[in-house]
């Protein structure tokens, strides 16, 4: 059974590429061409939010580097821990909502120190899973499409958030 779905996750790539310029050549489109000016508008986008990457980053380096966020996770630390949130896990939240990528190398740190089968290790993992880089996706998407009026989409975003950590934490209690 394994040897059979490793063999169909390793043609369904290209049977869905050549899916695509199959039907692209069926309709008449000019599949290469197309494929070409796709590319360059890809690029074009990079190019515009490569600045809001570079910021974000750059920000969430010196909060990490300054001494913040531990700062940031000992004060919030006496309201956290009593739902069951440890204080190490505040900083993780917080970098979460600007940068994934900085945000696995604080949970490398906490699996360094805690282990992945802790209960901290636990609410970890399954926080990483169930939150979302809000910040960041908003800046990245909404300068793409050109979005200046956000509307709910700020509060939605944390509100999710808000319960991706709960759930989190009720999870990890499960386990």
């Amino acid at each position: 059974m394994a040897n059979v779905l490793s063999h169909i996750s390793s043609i369904i790539i290209p049977a869905l590429i050549f899916y695509i310029v199959a039907y692209g050549l069926v309709n008449g489109s000019h599949v290469y061409e197309d494929f070409i000016k796709g590319a360059g508008d890809g690029l074009k986008t990079v190019v515009q939010i490569m600045p809001t990457l570079v910021g974000l980053m750059m920000a969430v380096g010196i909060l990490r580097a300054s001494g913040f966020l531990g700062l940031l996770g000992q004060m919030a630390g006496n309201l956290t821990e009593g739902i069951g949130l440890p204080s190490d896990l505040v900083p993780l939240i917080f970098i979460k909502l600007f940068s994934s990528s900085a945000a696995t190398g604080l949970v490398l740190d906490i699996f360094k120190t805690y282990g992945t089968d802790s209960y901290i290790g636990l609410v970890t993992s399954i926080m990483m899973s169930c939150t979302e880089t809000c910040f960041y996706t908003m800046s990245v998407y909404f300068l793409a499409a050109k979005v200046t009026k956000t509307r709910y989409t700020l509060a939605g975003a944390l509100a999710a958030t808000a319960a991706g950590v709960a759930m989190s934490i009720v999870m990890a209690g499960m386990m």
